[in-house]
């Protein structure tokens, strides 16, 4: 878990919902709720037109509830978000004039308890991702390799909490040396090679695309464990040369096989913009 906040994505009526553990509760994005129960194409103005009409209601304290929460968006990056937990996110949508509003009081009544459920089985939670990813059209192959990505993801963010890494724009610089040395590109980058502007980078990614993204993370990991790397910079020198040798890795392989590993194929075809 970084800093205490694991970012997760959870499935509406078909739509998609972003929640952070935070504080021990979950956390909701806001702009993600009101899409939900309106199919507003303006979600974001729809949420700032609310707050006044929240403010003039009796509820002046809406913006005090309200958390600029990091949170990962559909383009992979870590960006600021309107959250509330639950108990706020109820009292917004007692104002939003939809009646798949007691629906969505009851997924959030569910989401509540499948969080107490994976406290006292950390593994429901791996589980869970699983079957989402299964649900998506993605074969077990893949999501083996993705969810095996996810844990070398994790120690390696671990490592940088624990050796003085701030996590938000240090994490997304070093991030982006390791793609560099492992691909040739940034994460930004690679995505507009595969055409993609919402969607996270490596769920589109290919088993060798994950293959050698785990493999400059993982070495990364070790790298700065051996060296014992402290702060931003020794990290970000650790970054580079682990992805170095995912990099020299990358292009054996290619010399060999006469084939790039990094395509502008995505794994499952893109979700029509909304």
């Amino acid at each position: 878990m970084e800093n205490e906040i694991t970012t997760r994505i959870a499935i509406f009526q078909k739509k998609e919902v972003r929640k952070i553990f935070y504080k021990n509760e979950w956390w909701f994005s806001i702009v993600d709720i009101i899409e939900v129960l309106t199919d507003t194409k303006r979600s974001r103005k729809y949420w700032s037109d609310l707050k006044k009409k929240l403010s003039k209601e009796g509820y002046p304290e809406v913006s005090e509830n309200i958390g600029q929460l990091k949170i990962m968006a559909s383009d992979g990056k870590i960006r600021e978000t309107d959250c509330a937990n639950t108990e706020t996110v109820l009292r917004i949508i007692q104002t939003i004039p939809s009646p798949r509003a007691e629906l969505f009081k009851r997924w959030l009544a569910k989401v509540g308890y499948e969080r107490i459920q994976e406290i006292e089985d950390p593994e429901l939670a791996t589980k869970r991702t699983r079957i989402l990813y299964k649900a998506k059209g993605y074969s077990d192959a893949w999501i083996e390799k993705r969810m095996r990505g996810i844990e070398v993801r994790e120690t390696l963010t671990n490592e940088w909490q624990n050796r003085g890494v701030k996590e938000g724009q240090e994490y997304a610089i070093l991030t982006a040396e390791i793609s560099k040395a492992t691909f040739g590109m940034t994460p930004s980058e690679y995505q507009k090679l595969k055409g993609l502007k919402r969607e996270n980078l490596r769920d589109h990614m290919n088993d060798l695309e994950l293959i050698f993204t785990m493999l400059g993370e993982a070495s990364t990991t070790e790298i700065a464990k051996n060296k014992n790397t402290q702060g931003f910079f020794e990290n970000k020198t650790a970054a580079k040369e682990g992805g170095k040798i995912a990099g020299e890795a990358r292009q054996k392989l290619e010399l060999k096989s006469g084939k790039k590993i990094s395509t502008g194929t995505n794994y499952l075809p893109k979700p029509k913009d909304k």
